[in-house]
């Protein structure tokens, strides 16, 4: 379909590689372990199911890294990936 005029054309996305995908998740979890450790927050743009998952993937990397639950959350146009806040009492069993 011919975009109208004056106007250029939606970037198409090229899907992540296995190879690229799992890079990328391994860099971006350096990163973001930094940030956490230093502001206890990180957001970045996340506006793609790919990206989402990825970003999912970094936090999971992240948590097992620092040894402490972390959370992300989107909204379909950024992610946000900080330490969980796990003040609710826990159950117990009645054994």
């Amino acid at each position: 379909m011919p975009h109208p005029p004056n106007t250029q054309p939606a970037p198409r996305r090229t899907p992540l590689s296995t190879d690229e995908k799992a890079r990328a998740e391994a860099n971006f979890a350096l990163l973001v372990t930094e940030h956490l450790t230093t502001s206890g927050r990180f957001r970045v743009s996340a506006d793609t199911p790919e990206l989402v998952d990825l970003f999912q993937g970094v936090a999971r990397r992240v948590g097992e890294t620092l040894h402490r639950p972390v959370i992300s959350y989107a909204n379909g146009r950024y992610m946000v990936i900080t330490f969980s806040d796990d003040k609710e009492p826990h159950l117990q069993d009645a054994g």
